[in-house]
């Protein structure tokens, strides 16, 4: 009986993995909004009622997708960080920005979803917030650990009041930071998501020839923003 299950549990991954290679395909093509249930079961050769027993709506199938990027980003931003050597602070910082650019540059209609306009009429659940801060995770303890060891010098600086209050749902993501690094790490993630945004969505089109080369310049700006000691 066990192995029956087994066996059982394994075909249903399977399918499940080919639904979801499917609807990958689809948001090349349709997009996020033209994401279709009847669409993936005709490819499959599946009556359209049989994939409901894998996924009941479109927004669980977008869930999945959704869930399934952020973990691959995480995981390409977490390799990336883990291959340098731990107190080289500059070098993590650059090689977490080169880990999220390739990923997105690699599988725009999936870094599309994740980054790009909302679906209308679907709200993601709280099941997509684990694998949603996995890169964030990285850069934060990243920031961490360059203050930790006396690699951060900012200049400083007054903030603005009501911005400690801002910053306390913040503080798990760089432990022991105090605000204002905590800021300027924010403000140097979101210039490298602001980046590869434009560059995914072509902004740069016709503007940017090397994108590689400005991209480094640019993140290297975004590390003296933090504070990260060259």
């Amino acid at each position: 009986m066990t192995a029956s299950r087994t066996a059982r549990e394994r075909v249903r991954a399977e399918l499940t993995r080919e639904i979801t290679d499917i609807a990958r395909r689809q948001l090349a093509t349709e997009g996020a909004g033209g994401l279709s249930l009847r669409a993936v079961a005709r490819e499959m050769g599946m009556v359209s009622s049989a994939i409901y027993r894998y996924f009941p709506s479109r927004d669980d199938l977008l869930t999945a997708l959704i869930i399934d990027g952020y973990n691959a980003l995480g995981e390409a931003v977490e390799r990336a960080d883990a291959d340098c050597p731990q107190d080289d602070f500059p070098r993590r910082w650059m090689s977490i920005c080169h880990a999220v650019r390739d990923w997105a540059v690699a599988h725009p209609h999936e870094y599309a979803l994740l980054y790009g306009s909302p679906v209308p009429g679907y709200q993601a659940p709280q099941d997509t917030i684990a694998a949603r801060v996995r890169d964030v995770a990285v850069m934060g303890r990243l920031v961490s650990d360059a203050w930790r060891a006396g690699a951060v010098r900012p200049p400083s600086e007054e903030l603005s009041p009501g911005l400690e209050s801002e910053a306390a749902a913040l503080r798990d993501l760089m432990p022991g930071v105090p605000d204002d690094v905590l800021w300027r790490g924010i403000s140097a993630w979101t210039a490298l998501y602001g980046w590869v945004n434009f560059e995914v969505f072509g902004q740069f089109n016709n503007t940017i020839g090397d994108r590689r080369t400005v991209f480094e310049h640019s993140m290297r700006l975004a590390a003296s923003t933090i504070g990260l000691a060259q």
